[in-house]
Parts: C-alpha cells; sequence; structure tokens
C-alpha cells in the first residue's frame, strides 16, 4: 500500500483512526466491558477476569498492546489511538465501570480509597504496559510472560506491596 492510496481512501488522519478503532478496537472494547456487566459477580472475581482478559487480548492481537503505547513511547495520551478510543468507547460503558466499581465500595467490598474513575486505567497499565514494552526490556527480564504478568497485575491489586 503506498502513502497515495492510503490518502485517496482516508482524507485526514482521524479518518482512518476511526476505522481502525470500528474495525479493530471495538469489537474487543466490546469483548472486555462485558466482564463488568455480569451484576452477581464479585469485585475480585471481575477484576481478575478483567485483568486476565486483557492479557488474552494482547496473546491474540500482538498489535494492541503497541499500539497503546505508540512508535514514540509512552505518552500522557497513552500513544497514538488514546483520543480515538475515547471518542469512540461508549459512554455508558465507562459509566458501568465507575458506577459498578462505587457499588462495590458502598457495598464493602472494595478499598473506599480507591478513585472509580481510575481503576479501569490502573488494571490496563499493570497489565498492557509491560506486555508492550516486553521488547524494550533487557534480556533478564525477557522472561517474563503474559500469563505472569497478569499474574502480578492481580497480585498487586489484591494484596499490594503488603508482605504475608
Amino acid at each position: 500500500m503506498t502513502p497515495a492510496m492510503v490518502h485517496y481512501y482516508f482524507k485526514t488522519r482521524d479518518q482512518l483512526l476511526d476505522i481502525l478503532i470500528d474495525e479493530r478496537f471495538a469489537p474487543l472494547r466490546i469483548e472486555l466491558a462485558r466482564i463488568f456487566s455480569e451484576s452477581d459477580a464479585e469485585p475480585a472475581e471481575t477484576l481478575r477476569a478483567f485483568v486476565e482478559a486483557l492479557a488474552a487480548t494482547v496473546d491474540r492481537h500482538p498489535w494492541f498492546a503497541a499500539l497503546w503505547v505508540g512508535a514514540r513511547g509512552w505518552s500522557a495520551r497513552a500513544g497514538c489511538c488514546f483520543s480515538a478510543w475515547r471518542r469512540a468507547s461508549a459512554r455508558a460503558t465507562r459509566i458501568v465501570r465507575v458506577e459498578r466499581t462505587a457499588a462495590w465500595q458502598r457495598e464493602g467490598k472494595l478499598n473506599p480509597e480507591l478513585d472509580p474513575s481510575l481503576v479501569f486505567m490502573s488494571l490496563f497499565g499493570l497489565t498492557v504496559l509491560p506486555l508492550a514494552t516486553a521488547r524494550w526490556r533487557d534480556q533478564s527480564e525477557r522472561t517474563l510472560t503474559t500469563e505472569g504478568i497478569a499474574r502480578h497485575a492481580v497480585a498487586l491489586l489484591m494484596h499490594g506491596i503488603r508482605p504475608f
């Protein structure tokens, strides 16, 4: 594909990103959001399922993590696709995640000091960033697996840094 062909079909960068989001990211977003839709699920199991689903998504779609970080490295906007993903991400889906987290806090099932609006992005960062940066790490750190990173994110979430 030549640059001219890309410009013929997509007049702007936003048009290209919108198609990318609609065809590649939106189905994954819907799949991940489904995890939060079970009304009787316990928070620990839901958040564990979310982290494991993120790791599985990166396994199935290696481009997923790399696009989030972007070719120029980690930025405050989470890579080249953040704004397009944010536009495409259904407001209702974000509200469900935040309201579900706040409800768990009111029920005494989740740490009340957590900011409900940051839980999703925190889990995302704990899982996707290490997977996306695997090629940047030195050789001794490259033995980490997708499962190991997911296990680490869940352990950090559930038990923090306190010793047992």
